[in-house]
């Protein structure tokens, strides 16, 4: 048979338990509408520009070095032994010191070599010009000679014509003189010709002789001087550097020994970023900073291509020299592009690269929070850059980095 139960009685710990589970499922499904925790920053961790209106001198900074204006390379003419060091790097030398004494004896022969050819070649040319001369005046002779055979031939034949008309010689013997008049005739031509050629001979032989002399000649200068050279002198007047050659070092030809520069005569060349050297003209003033004072100067040359993300531009020092510059010194150049009138502008921003969109967080809720809002922003200097649209006078914009803040609309600022 069955058995009636009865239900258990509702206490009040059953009722809490349930009313909590309903307040849980209630409080989560609210959590879940809401949005996002924002996140927030300190105001001291943020840089904050205000946008204003005004003129803008447009600049471009970039990091260089002072370099001569002048630099004299000097090389070595010949290989060769260092036998003697006479100055160290950074000492001021005279033009015409003796730097550096090197020997070669391979060197030495063939420069005696070169001046016994080049003596040698100069006795040829007296002696072809005196033998072209002497056969010259042979042939003279000669022809003087067949000349005189040539008249007395013709006068022989034309004697002989009148003879054979008075029957005093016969018809063989006349023919006889008359054929030995035109050989005669015909030597003459021959000879005179020889001595035509022999006589404009004369001057291209020589001249063929002069220019092996002239070469020679010089072959024996070229190697005097390389000779000379072993005695390694400054070509003019400076600060010498780059000597650091060891005795009984050997140097190969062509290697650069030293360099001598100017110390007074530097110029700055500077490293400008390529998204901004693409406005450096030349002739554009600049403002150099050797850490002891500001030079003025002037751009003039700029790479035609960049290197490493940055363009190479050479600034002219005008301005007096402070104490301490010095060739190889680190300094920043500031090169002034143009000024920008009765622009929108504020600080430029860490993330932008220069014209172009980007977001920036703008300041709201009298500076208790920053949105994100679209910019669009135009030409820009070192610290500067103008605003096309987006933002308007008196807005305030956060410049420093954000970036990771970039998935965030909105952010509170503690």
């Amino acid at each position: 048979m069955d058995i009636a139960r009865t239900p258990p009685k509702r206490t009040r710990r059953t009722a809490l338990i349930g009313a909590g589970v309903v307040g849980v499922a209630v409080l989560t499904a609210v959590l879940m509408r809401l949005d996002p925790a924002v996140p927030s920053i300190e105001r001291a961790a943020v840089l904050i520009d205000t946008v204003r209106r005004g003129d803008v001198v447009r600049e471009v900074r970039g990091p260089g070095t002072l370099v001569p204006e002048r630099i004299r390379f000097i090389t070595a003419q010949a290989s060769a032994r260092v036998e003697r060091v006479n100055t160290e790097s950074g000492q001021t030398v005279q033009p015409n010191a003796v730097l550096l004494e090197l020997s070669n004896p391979d060197l030495q022969i063939q420069t005696m070599q070169a001046e016994q050819q080049a003596r040698q070649a100069d006795a040829d040319l007296i002696t072809l010009a005196t033998s072209l001369r002497s056969q010259v005046l042979t042939q003279q002779g000669t022809v003087a000679t067949t000349r005189t055979l040539y008249v007395s031939a013709m006068q022989e034949s034309a004697a002989a014509d009148s003879l054979v008309q008075r029957n005093l010689i016969s018809t063989f013997e006349k023919n006889n003189k008359r054929a030995q008049a035109e050989e005669l005739t015909t030597r003459l031509r021959v000879e005179q010709e020889r001595l035509a050629l022999l006589s404009a001979a004369i001057d291209s032989q020589i001249g063929a002789q002069r220019a092996r002399v002239s070469q020679l000649r010089a072959i024996a200068a070229s190697q005097q001087a390389r000779l000379a050279s072993l005695s390694v002198r400054a070509p003019e007047g400076g600060v010498l550097q780059d000597l650091s050659l060891q005795l009984g070092q050997w140097v190969p030809e062509g290697t650069t020994l030293a360099k001598v520069v100017q110390p007074g005569r530097l110029k700055a060349v500077l490293r400008i970023p390529e998204s901004q050297a693409k406005d450096v003209q030349i002739g554009q003033r600049a403002s150099i900073d050797t850490r002891n004072g500001l030079v003025a100067g002037r751009v003039i040359r700029k790479d035609p291509s960049a290197l490493g993300g940055a363009v190479t531009v050479d600034v002219a020092l005008e301005g007096t020299l402070p104490a301490g510059a010095v060739p190889d010194l680190t300094v920043d150049g500031t090169i002034t592009i143009e000024t920008l009138k009765n622009v929108l502008y504020t600080g430029r921003p860490a993330q932008s690269a220069g014209a172009g969109s980007v977001s920036l967080f703008k300041v709201v809720d009298g500076g208790a929070a920053a949105t994100r809002v679209a910019v669009d922003l135009g030409r820009s200097s070192v610290n500067m850059i103008e605003i096309l649209r987006g933002l308007e006078v008196g807005e305030q914009v956060i410049v420093s980095d954000m970036t990771p803040y970039a998935a965030s609309p909105r952010i509170r600022i503690r």
